[in-house]
């Protein structure tokens, strides 16, 4: 009920009531009194007009507050979801200004190119003699190159080299093939190419080697990269281009490989590799002739080398177990037969400290015929007897390397590596007496990393060769380095 009807209800109400007076005595003090009600009411009805029309007033504004906080509110949604779509547009974009590289195809394929400059300064005392300019043995550690004593005793000689061989450059490409992953790889560098090098004198220029070139497709590997025989990741910092080279595992060459994640901590790794067998044979050489070591590259064989390797990852490091089988051939004149080569190898890194700034890395490798995979060939894969036969050496060779961070941006390395050759029996007394044997090393490092990318570096390194005759040779090395990765 309205305000407006109970006041029309209450003044007929009142009207009616003095209609029916007994009398016009007036009942004079009833009137008054009946006014004096009706007044009271009047004023009420007043207040309570005023009320109603000051809470009308007030619900209008609310109303009005109400459409505009929705108006404003639709607008808020409208430029919101604008904002959403202009966003959801510029994604690719966004994507593609945090990748480095460059895009082709449309596309396509992302490229990106990277690598490092590196430059050696190398001082190098060799006990027992010399050895040749530009020659492996002046770029970098390789323990066979090492002069031993001979029955006239050689003079120590001292080199000093400086070289920017080691600079590598690589392209990573990475194309979109809806639902799978298709990348490839093109390393290079300037040290590995057995071709004509630059002379000292003049332009010191170097030609340009391919180190790696492969396609991965999902999990299938296709074409030329470090062997799955060996384990990269444990090689340790060092200014030289290997640094343990007798002990450990190194091999880049052709193959196909299929991985497969068996888990989040463990991948296992197939391949078929190049299969090419090196062997050696104590010849007759110059006039009037002498016996001498005649290793051939023979490239004979038929068959692949089979290789796999497990890698696991734990909370305390990374580590690995490989396995290899090959076949031996050599085809060539008198000599036509094949033997068998085999080898296991178990590697790793040990993670520890508060920061896990230091670190202990391994490598240990056995078996028979594995010559050109372990120490940069310092033994044969195989050596040709009298009768034509293919017999193998077996070997065992290993290093350790200790890393120690002793600040964010200094790291120390000490390391070190061993291999040890025994010959097969059955050839006459001494006929292995010019063979490698044994060959150490013991060496030590600090690094400082001044910038990102940025780092410099001095080593200092103890190498000793010997050979089955007991004859051996030394080799005294410090060499610093400057290397920018990009």
């Amino acid at each position: 009920m309205s305000v407006k009807r109970l006041y029309a209800g209450l003044m007929t109400g009142a009207a009616l009531f003095a209609l029916s007076a007994p009398s016009a005595y007036a009942d004079t003090k009833k009137e008054k009194e009946l006014e004096a009600r009706i007044e009271a009411l009047e004023k009420a009805f007043g207040s309570l007009t005023g009320q109603l029309q000051s809470s009308q007033a007030e619900n209008v504004q609310l109303r009005a507050a109400v459409a505009q906080a929705q108006a404003n509110s639709a607008d808020a949604q409208a430029k919101a979801s604008e904002a959403a779509k202009s966003l959801e547009a510029a994604k690719p974009a966004l994507a593609a200004a945090k990748q480095d590289g460059f895009s082709v195809g449309n596309g396509a394929t992302r490229i990106k190119i990277g690598g490092f400059l590196k430059t050696v300064v190398t001082m190098s005392k060799w006990d027992d003699g010399s050895v040749a300019a530009n020659s492996l043995g002046r770029d970098f550690y390789l323990p066979s190159t090492i002069p031993v004593r001979t029955a006239v005793p050689a003079r120590s000689t001292t080199n000093n080299d400086y070289s920017a061989k080691h600079t590598r450059l690589w392209l990573n490409l990475d194309s979109n093939v809806a639902g799978h992953v298709l990348k490839g790889y093109l390393e290079t560098d300037f040290q590995t190419s057995a071709g004509t090098q630059g002379s000292e004198r003049t332009t010191n220029g170097y030609n340009l080697a391919l180190r790696r070139a492969y396609v991965q497709f999902d999990s299938l590997t296709v074409g030329q990269d470090w062997s799955t025989f060996q384990n990269v990741a444990t090689l340790p910092e060092s200014t030289d281009f290997v640094g343990t080279t007798e002990g450990t595992v190194f091999v880049r060459q052709p193959l196909v490989r299929y991985s497969k994640k068996l888990s989040n901590k463990a991948t296992l790794h197939v391949a078929l590799e190049n299969g090419e067998t090196q062997s050696a044979v104590m010849a007759p050489v110059g006039t009037p002739p002498a016996l001498t070591i005649v290793a051939t590259e023979n490239d004979q064989d038929k068959l692949p080398d089979i290789a796999a390797r497990l890698n696991v990852t734990t909370p305390v490091g990374e580590f690995a177990l490989a396995g290899l089988g090959r076949q031996l051939r050599v085809d060539s004149g008198a000599v036509e037969d094949t033997a068998f080569g085999w080898g296991v190898s178990g590697s790793g890194k040990l993670v520890f400290g508060g920061k896990k700034q230091h670190d202990l890395r391994f490598m240990a490798t056995y078996g028979e015929g594995l010559g050109r995979y372990v120490g940069l060939n310092f033994s044969p894969d195989a050596i040709i007897s009298a009768a034509g036969r293919l017999e193998t050496p077996r070997l065992f060779a290993g290093f350790a390397a200790l890393r120690i961070g002793l600040t964010p941006s200094v790291r120390t390395n000490l390391m070190a590596s061993y291999q040890d050759v025994s010959y097969p029996g059955g050839f006459a007394a001494g006929y292995f007496n010019g063979f490698n044997e044994t060959a150490y090393s013991f060496a030590g490092n600090i690094f400082w990393t001044p910038a990102k990318g940025f780092d410099v570096g001095a080593e200092y390194r103890h190498g000793v060769r010997e050979l089955v005759s007991g004859a051996t040779g030394q080799l005294d090395r410090l060499e610093f380095a400057a290397k920018y990765s990009f």
